[in-house]
């Protein structure tokens, strides 16, 4: 491999080949699709924690965010403030509404509330999102692979996903959860490692890289402006961020499954509230070594932002630390593309195919399907990544991937609270929230930062979908 010594390629191939094959060891046991995809509903709330994290990290934080900082400031971090927020909302409103009764995927709820048809239509649109926005992170991952061994940007995506796919289609998510702790506490320690290397490197060390920081203005945290179309202010951090880990958090098949996991309600609301806490420490870090980077390079240009600590790994670091670093990109990618594939097949399952063929009481069948499913959707998920390559140059992978999710997370979210905040709307009213919601932000996009998509989807949702059902009312 160019760009890797020899030590370097054993600890990278050592830590592949060792996390795969404990985590395909992990799925043994398995009784069916309860075991498969909710892990016996008996999993520790602090692995599930830490899982979380993992899930929502990906490649993005460990690659991505450094590079927000190095071309900007700290203002990422306003995002963090909401999301702990947000965390706090879902553990109150959802989370109990989630575990009254025998809900095996997100959408499930909503078919207790509305009916069938609202089930499947929130099932899709989280299956269409997850897909663009993955397929996205799952590019970003296959960065550092590229440079490290010069294969094609697509060699190196499948590489990625067919590693990724063993565990989990062998593991499920009891694999998936407990893989997620290890590699967040691997993928920290590379950050922390990447502190430790910008201090001796940089004449003066980290008070030397603060200092020269704070003169060019990129230690601001706190943007006090009204613009509705700056992304990162603290209006748009507390409001739109709260508002946007709602609907991820409480909406969303991929937490939400690792939520249900749990033993109890109290151990799921522990583990997200937590998570809330571990997240603005962890994006401190990150964006922390952008601006060592920047200090380090001297505001040096990039063709690409997600490439500046990727070639700062393989170019500066000691043999043996660089294979450690590149470990962690892995570490963030197949924690969070895992828990996507699992997430997908799960949906799929449980809100298509077993109610279609007759078997949601055949946990046999349910569990075969699965993993015949997350073979499917890793597949999706690779060519989803091949054909954002010509993209990959306009603009950060990050803010994409956080964008497309943003477009339909308002619409999912004023769903759910349509059905536990007004207990009267009907199915038809709901559907036509949800339509109305997803076109508006739609029609806005241009005109506002991705951070109030979500707040403007669930607000007109809601407000369509109590006028709609009225209408429908009316009309009967």
């Amino acid at each position: 491999m160019s760009g890797l010594t020899h030590l370097d390629a054993i600890v990278l191939v050592a830590y592949l080949v060792g996390i795969t094959a404990w985590g395909a060891w992990l799925g043994r046991g398995q009784s069916g699709g309860a075991d498969y995809f909710l892990g016996g509903r008996s999993l520790p709330w602090g692995a599930v924690l830490l899982s979380v994290v993992a899930t929502e990290t990906s490649t993005l934080t460990f690659l991505s965010i450094p590079g927000v900082a190095y071309v900007g400031s700290l203002v990422f971090l306003q995002l963090t403030l909401g999301y702990l927020a947000g965390r706090i909302a879902v553990a109150v409103v959802f989370l109990p509404a989630y575990y009254r009764g025998e809900i095996s995927t997100a959408y499930a709820l909503l078919e207790a509330r509305f009916g069938t048809a609202t089930r499947r239509l929130a099932s899709a649109i989280f299956m269409l999102t997850r897909l663009m926005a993955d397929s996205v992170r799952l590019f970003a991952t296959a960065i550092p692979l590229a440079l490290i061994t010069g294969w094609p940007y697509p060699v190196s995506i499948l590489v990625i996903a067919g590693l990724t796919l063993i565990y989990t289609y062998c593991g499920g998510i009891r694999a998936v959860v407990w893989v997620d702790s290890v590699q967040m506490g691997l993928y920290l320690l590379g950050a922390a490692i990447a502190v430790a290397v910008i201090q001796a490197q940089v004449p003066g060390g980290w008070s030397e890289v603060l200092a020269s920081a704070m003169l060019a203005g990129k230690l601001e945290v706190l943007d006090f402006s009204w613009s509705l179309t700056a992304p990162y202010t603290l209006l748009a951090g507390l409001l739109g961020g709260a508002v946007f880990t709602m609907a991820s958090h409480g909406t969303d098949q991929l937490i939400v499954q690792r939520l249900l996991t749990c033993r109890n309600l109290r151990d799921s609301q522990k583990a997200l509230i937590g998570s809330g806490v571990v997240v603005i420490g962890q994006f401190l870090l990150f964006l922390l070594v952008g601006i060592g980077l920047w200090s380090f390079y001297g505001g040096q240009a990039f063709d690409r932002t997600d490439e500046i600590f990727a070639r700062f790994i393989i170019d500066e670091l000691p043999a043996g630390v660089t294979g450690l670093l590149i470990a962690c990109v892995f570490a963030a990618a197949m924690s969070s593309l895992s828990s996507s594939v699992n997430a997908l097949a799960s949906s799929t399952a449980y809100d298509y195919w077993a109610p279609l063929v007759g078997a949601s009481s055949d946990e046999q069948r349910i569990l075969k399907a699965g993993k015949v499913f997350t073979l499917g959707w890793g597949a999706l998920l690779a060519a989803g990544a091949i054909m954002f390559i010509p993209l990959s140059r306009q603009t950060s992978a990050v803010e994409v991937a956080l964008g497309v999710a943003a477009i339909v997370y308002g619409g999912l979210l004023g769903a759910f609270a349509l059905g536990v905040l007004a207990r009267r709307t009907g199915q038809l009213g709901a559907i036509a929230g949800i339509g109305i919601g997803i076109a508006a932000v739609v029609a806005l996009q241009d005109q506002v930062a991705w951070l109030w998509y979500v707040p403007i989807g669930a607000t007109i949702t809601l407000l369509a979908g109590l006028a709609s059902d009225r209408i429908f009312r009316a009309i009967r």
